[in-house]
């Protein structure tokens, strides 16, 4: 996708689901096409089909399996793209993966042209994913995720940090922050440290009023 990415996560949220899920697509996709900012989705798996059907914005799965066949309530990188997802999240801080299994997940994505966000909780193991050449990398420091305070204000030395490691190994994967963004200047602080946009979550998707969330988030923009 075209940097920036404003990538928002519905995780497992009642307000991320059915019809609450379809206003938050509704807003991003009004907000996308007026603004020229790339904002993507990862809704719950019962909804990618749908999204990918109704709206005209890039859809990303929450995690998929590195697995096809007789794997039961797995997740396969296949069906994903089936559906028309063009990505996923992977290793999130909610579902964590080993080493292996990232790297495994990552090799899957590729071979089925599904972007790879591999999420990440410090610069050290932010570097280490770079290794594997997904899309993008996104550093999430687990302790401000739905916290209100923003990683680019609390500590903004672990995106720069990050940002320098993924370049060293590899200077074609892209950066993306998250955790406690919620607002224009969030965004704006994070893009000047050096990411390519951001990963969040409830302050968009328990927004009262997603769209107007989704505008201030591509203000200062």
């Amino acid at each position: 996708m075209a940097s920036p990415l404003i990538l928002i996560n519905f995780k497992s949220y009642r307000e991320g689901a059915g019809n609450n899920a379809g206003q938050i697509g509704t807003a991003a996709e009004l907000v996308m096409q007026e603004s020229g900012v790339t904002i993507g989705v990862a809704p719950q798996f019962t909804e990618l089909h749908p999204f990918c059907k109704h709206y005209e914005i890039p859809v990303y799965a929450q995690h998929i399996d590195p697995v096809e066949g007789a794997f039961t309530g797995r997740v396969p990188a296949f069906t994903v793209r089936a559906a028309g997802c063009v990505g996923s999240l992977i290793n999130h801080s909610e579902r964590r993966l080993t080493i292996a299994d990232i790297e495994a997940t990552v090799a899957a994505a590729k071979f089925h042209h599904l972007e790879s966000v591999v999420c990440t909780n410090n610069a050290a193991v932010s570097a280490a994913a770079a290794a594997f050449a997904p899309t993008y990398v996104a550093i999430e420091p687990p302790e401000l995720i739905g916290s209100g305070i923003s990683v680019a204000t609390a500590n903004p030395e672990i995106i720069e940090s990050s940002v320098a490691g993924v370049h060293r190994v590899n200077p074609e994967v892209k950066v993306l922050c998250g955790a406690g963004i919620q607002s224009g200047e969030c965004v704006k602080k994070a893009l000047s440290l050096g990411a390519d946009g951001v990963l969040l979550a409830s302050s968009v998707v328990k927004a009262k009023d997603p769209e107007a969330v989704l505008r201030d988030l591509i203000s200062k923009i």
